[in-house]
């Protein structure tokens, strides 16, 4: 069904069993996040907390914790959203099927969002000091708004159309901010909302933000939606609830929500950056404390009945890994169109999504000719890595679809098998250097900065993939306790470098220089493996697929840490005649890894015992 409010689809949950209320009071700083993070893990229902100490407002969480319970919030639009898709890929298609687009109509008025002169939202004001300030991790800088619809539009092209409806965190408490005036405002590279202020800022105007909490579970989606710039997040959320997205007229100031649970108003002060952070953030690290705009609150409105929803991010998969699914079941189609010869893409969860994609390309243009090297392939992977966020992906692994036809881009272990017996180290290494990467990933040394590698393999299998240790294998000093990741893929222990810190710093190493060494020394041995990854623990990395690939690809800077035997460079090309060498380890540029705290462990522990509130969850 379509709901209209936050409030509905609690009490739809909890009437199909979908959803745990917890009565007795609870802690928003620490405690709601690692029970979140519990029932999650297990696939438990939706919480709701119906006491949460020191604040009156009830909070709810894990929404989204399945993909079955996801699909169940948007049983009766899902497949409309479909429709709406394939019409827009083929129009011809509602003249050679009528009967299945009788509807469509209907759905694409729903996707015009109006204004509205009366709401309920603004009947009730409060403050942020009585708001819930939700702390997920233990180093976090204060409370946080963790599923934030961030609203802003352009100055130069007012109007609910074409406004932007944006994630981006909000930093509530903590810091220098003043209390119950200012709230951090966190965005990254590739969000539509720098654009916005950057015109408010060209045009010496101020720049009105409103910050959206609850409403319907569209509205939280809409906001996580990849959408082309200029094209409102507010049609994707009517498709999705059915229903005009309502917007209430604020005279000269920017609408709000209808139908929200809070909104929180105010303007961004153009002369004032505060440093914001750290957070516990979805690769598995802290982002770090660093200067990001600051909202100056001037009201906070919130429903007679409002609840605060909240979700928990850190190492995947967690709740938003069920955001990133539902995205690429509802957009999956539309890549061919976009990027003509791309058949599929993947951002693998398990690396925190940016750090890593997948794609299936196709060799197109000499069709009488077998593809002997990756040519069109490093075509579209350029177009791939110039689309939004995909942009900020370090390893791009691009392979031909004719070479398997049935190579499933989601089997991320037959897939890296797939590239490991096809690519040439010596040719098929293409590197961006001294470039922009993902804002929360520290493996660059600078925040925003970075290098990428585009990995290309075409044609028949070239290479063997070892599947044992060989008995002459021999290591140089100082790394020990080599372990089989994978065929083909050796783990090894490098010696120790300085930890990281949560006082950020630039890159004080000379990054690679023992890898240098490592490789010059290296016996012909560790040639029989295509794939070497230099890590702190070899054992964690070959406990699971999930653990190698979250060290190794979101500690590694292509440009810095990747290496190899007998290496060269040849007119510019970087390339290495025997096997491919990683650094993963943690230094003291990176961020530190997130780490539950113990006492609210045990704490949480107790209520999975006989007659807790979470028997039989966790």
């Amino acid at each position: 069904m379509g709901y209209h409010t936050l409030r509905q689809c609690v009490d739809d949950l909890e009437r199909h069993g979908q959803l745990l209320r917890i009565e007795q009071e609870v802690d928003a700083h620490l405690e709601v996040a690692e029970i979140h993070r519990r029932v999650c893990e297990a696939g438990g229902p939706a919480i709701y907390y119906a006491q949460v100490k020191g604040c009156r407002f009830p909070m709810v969480s894990n929404l989204f914790g399945t993909i079955e319970r996801a699909r169940f919030l948007f049983r009766d639009s899902l497949e409309r959203v479909h429709r709406l898709i394939e019409l827009k890929l083929d129009p011809a298609k509602i003249f050679k099927n009528p009967a299945r687009y009788a509807t469509t109509p209907w759905d694409a008025l729903a996707m015009m969002p109006k204004l509205v002169n009366r709401a309920c939202i603004t009947a009730h004001q409060t403050t942020i000091q009585q708001l819930p300030h939700q702390v997920s991790w233990p180093e976090d800088g204060g409370g946080f708004i963790t599923l934030p619809e961030v609203y802003t539009e352009h100055i130069d092209q007012p109007g609910i159309r074409r406004s932007n409806l944006g994630m981006y965190r909000i930093q509530l408490t903590g810091g220098n901010y003043a209390p119950d005036e200012e709230v951090g405002l966190h965005y990254q590279l590739h969000r539509s909302i720098g654009v916005h202020q950057a015109a408010a800022q060209r045009a010496g105007k101020p720049f009105p933000v409103n910050v959206f909490v609850g409403g319907s579970p569209a509205m939280m989606l809409a906001a996580v939606m990849p959408l082309p710039e200029g094209i409102s997040e507010l049609t994707f959320a009517g498709a999705l609830e059915r229903r005009r997205i309502r917007m209430l007229r604020q005279g000269n100031s920017l609408p709000i929500h209808a139908d929200t649970d809070f909104a929180i108003c105010g303007t961004v002060d153009p002369g004032k950056m505060l440093p914001e952070g750290p957070f516990g953030d979805h690769l598995g690290y802290y982002s770090l404390q660093h200067d990001f705009p600051v909202l100056r609150v001037k009201h906070i409105y919130h429903r007679p009945d409002a609840i605060w929803p909240f979700t928990v991010v850190g190492r995947p998969p967690q709740e938003d890994t069920i955001f990133g699914q539902l995205i690429h079941e509802l957009t999956g189609p539309v890549i061919p169109n976009v990027l003509p010869g791309v058949h599929a893409i993947h951002a693998v969860d398990a690396t925190g999504v940016h750090p890593l994609l997948l794609a299936i390309g196709s060799e197109r243009y000499m069709p009488f000719l077998a593809a002997k090297r990756p040519q069109e392939l490093l075509t579209q992977a350029n177009a791939i890595l110039g689309q939004g966020q995909l942009s900020l992906a370090k390893f791009l692994l691009i392979a031909n679809h004719a070479d398997n036809p049935n190579l499933n881009i989601h089997d991320v272990d037959a897939f890296l098998e797939h590239i490991l017996r096809r690519a040439d180290w010596t040719r098929d290494l293409h590197f961006q250097t001294n470039t922009t990467i993902d804002t929360l990933d520290y493996s660059g040394g600078q925040i925003n900065a970075g290098s990428k590698v585009v990995i290309a393999a075409v044609g028949p299998t070239q290479f063997d993939l070892q599947d044992q240790l060989p008995a002459s294998l021999h290591l140089p000093d100082g790394y020990r306790h080599p372990r089989l990741v994978r065929p083909g893929v050796l783990a090894i222990e490098g010696p120790p470098c300085h930890p990281p810190s949560l006082d950020y710093s630039a890159a004080d190493e000379a990054p690679g220089k023992d890898l240098e060494r490592f490789c010059a020394t290296a016996n012909d041995s560790l040639n029989a493996f295509r794939l070497i990854v230099i890590v702190d623990d070899s054992q964690f990395v070959t406990e699971s697929l999930r653990n190698f690939l979250w060290v190794t690809f979101t500690r590694a800077n292509p440009a810095t840490d990747l290496h190899g035997i007998n290496a060269f460079s040849q007119n510019k090309h970087w390339g290495c005649r025997g096997a491919l060498v990683v650094d993963a380890r943690l230094r003291s540029h990176h961020a530190p890894p997130l780490e539950e705290d113990f006492a609210t462990s045990r704490a949480v522990d107790a209520l999975g015992v006989t007659g807790g509130p979470l028997e039989g969850i966790i």
